[in-house]
């Protein structure tokens, strides 16, 4: 049955087309997954990073030596990153090692944070209040973040799950029970139509998830391969329950 399954697609050119699309964008999916972990990462340690600050800044300590200092505390790509830029501080002057850091981190609360940084020491403002309010206030903002991607999480799996595979599933199980192929009834042009509207229905339900979760370009990668999986899956269990 499984190589009897596996050779009915040599006759879909369309669907084995899709395929290779869809593992080729699936692979150019990853990075942006990837990158995403990272920059998630480094946005994670900055509150307790400018909490650290604040409290080098208020025993006396200048920015420069306190950061430094926390640089190689601090663990994973964050200090890593700010301990390579505060290396190249020697050759060049303290601000643009920080505008080196902000942009090696591609992240915009790094880089924000630090134009607020440099702001607050060029108007000379109390440094270790800037410091302080800005650690609660990136707190507060990662625990929102966390907390909306918890909650949306879930709820994207089980769209993503019942239009691209529960669905399609369903409904060839329902055709191959009352209207199998074996039976001599003629559904080739029915099972065609289906499976064009799963795979559609698939590309929207992933496109719509993107949106949700505010991730749209990272999502649109995944959207051929969700599609194949969904008219592959139409046309297996088709074949298996009905043929």
């Amino acid at each position: 049955m499984f190589w009897r399954l596996i050779e009915s697609f040599n006759d879909n050119l369309p669907l084995l087309l899709l395929a290779g699309i869809g593992l080729a964008f699936a692979a150019g999916g990853v990075p942006p997954m990837i990158e995403r972990r990272r920059r998630r990462a480094v946005e994670s340690v900055l509150p307790g990073f400018l909490e650290s600050l604040s409290d080098g800044v208020g025993a006396g300590l200048g920015l420069q030596e306190v950061m430094m200092d926390q640089s190689s505390n601090v663990q994973g790509p964050f200090g890593a990153l700010l301990s390579e830029a505060l290396s190249k501080s020697h050759s060049s002057s303290f601000d643009a090692a920080l505008a080196s850091f902000a942009t090696s981190t591609r992240s915009s609360q790094v880089q924000r944070v630090v134009q607020l940084i440099q702001t607050a020491v060029e108007q000379n403002a109390p440094l270790q209040a800037v410091l302080y309010d800005l650690a609660n206030d990136y707190q507060r903002l990662n625990d929102l973040i966390d907390k909306r991607e918890k909650d949306l999480s879930g709820l994207v799996m089980t769209i993503v799950l019942f239009v691209c595979l529960g669905l399609p599933g369903l409904i060839a199980v329902l055709i191959g029970l009352f209207a199998p192929p074996s039976k001599g009834y003629q559904i080739d042009s029915i099972a065609t139509t289906f499976s064009i509207f799963f795979g559609a229905a698939s590309a929207v339900a992933v496109a719509i998830c993107g949106r949700m979760l505010g991730r749209m370009d990272a999502m649109l990668w995944w959207l051929p391969f969700w599609s194949t999986l969904s008219m592959g899956l139409f046309y297996g269990a088709l074949l298996m329950i009905g043929g």
